[in-house]
């Protein structure tokens, strides 16, 4: 923010940024992006004359949702080259994020996951209305189409998201039972255990962003995700220590290699199951894992 912003601007951004920043980041995915989504969201909130603003809130969220959808468009064409499977940036969040299920939801690795096979037009869309309940005026202002064709789009975006999306939604006591008892069984190295906590169709992704070491496509099924965990963990078996910890409002573990940070784990749950677990180790996504306090995303 420039030193020569006058106060009133800067009060009505500082109020909404952690709205304008959870919009970015669950257009983008990365929390990097999102960050530059509002840098330069700022920059034209201060150019504004602020007799022709009407409704600030609604003003900064079409600004930040414009910057994120020409940032998408761009960032697309560079995931497609992406060596391995891409997961979104993790963030580490503050308690209540856990405790509203909805936002928790919506913030999740499984879901944001699931946006990433939307086009920009409809994850914008997607978002705006289903994760914030903006009017559909507004989000048309934002996307540049009609309130018709914002509606066809939101229809459409729901419809391929509830296809695809956890059955239900768990609360974060589940989560975090399932969690610890997956903790458990790895640390222990129960094979029994772990199978008994996995779903038999279990998905397992990592991301090593070509940078670190990570299986280049998904593995599927209980059995295998288990004996990757075997053999991975038993190569660095007293190098490697996990914690407890809340990302994406959701429950995961925070791996750590001779001390230093090695990656991210969360997961998602069904039916006192796993059926998700996700492996962030590209070092370039977890540089707010050291730096960054919880966010409160809202």
């Amino acid at each position: 923010m420039s030193d020569d912003a006058t106060g009133p601007a800067t009060e009505a951004f500082l109020a909404h940024r952690n709205l304008l920043f959870t919009v970015a980041y669950e257009v983008l995915g990365s929390a990097a992006d999102a960050e530059d989504v509002l840098q330069e969201t700022w920059l034209q909130w201060v150019k504004a004359d602020p007799g022709q603003v009407r409704d600030p809130r609604a003003f900064l969220v079409r600004i930040t949702t414009r910057q994120a959808l020409n940032r998408l468009r761009t960032i697309k064409r560079q995931r497609e080259a992406y060596v391995g499977s891409w997961l979104p940036e993790p963030l580490l969040t503050t308690p209540d994020v856990a405790q509203d299920i909805e936002l928790a939801e919506s913030v999740s690795m499984a879901l944001m996951l699931v946006l990433e096979t939307l086009s920009p037009t409809e994850r914008a869309v997607f978002v705006l209305r289903e994760a914030f309940d903006i009017s559909y005026d507004e989000i048309a202002e934002a996307v540049d189409k009609s309130p018709a064709a914002v509606r066809q789009i939101a229809h459409r975006a729901r419809r391929h998201v509830d296809a695809r999306r956890p059955r239900r939604v768990v609360s974060s006591n589940e989560g975090q039972a399932v969690l610890e008892s997956f903790h458990r069984a790895v640390e222990t190295g129960d094979s029994q255990a772990l199978l008994e906590v996995l779903a038999p169709e279990v998905v397992l992704m990592s991301d090593g962003g070509g940078i670190k070491h990570a299986a280049l496509r998904p593995v599927t099924g209980a059995e295998r995700v288990s004996r990757m965990f075997a053999g991975g963990i038993g190569k660095f078996e007293d190098a490697l220590t996990a914690e407890r910890t809340v990302v994406n409002g959701n429950p995961a573990l925070l791996v750590r290699l001779d001390g230093e940070i090695d990656g991210v784990m969360a997961i998602s749950v069904q039916d006192a199951l796993i059926t998700g677990l996700y492996y962030v180790r590209n070092p370039e996504k977890l540089s707010h894992l050291t730096s960054a306090t919880p966010l409160t995303l809202r």
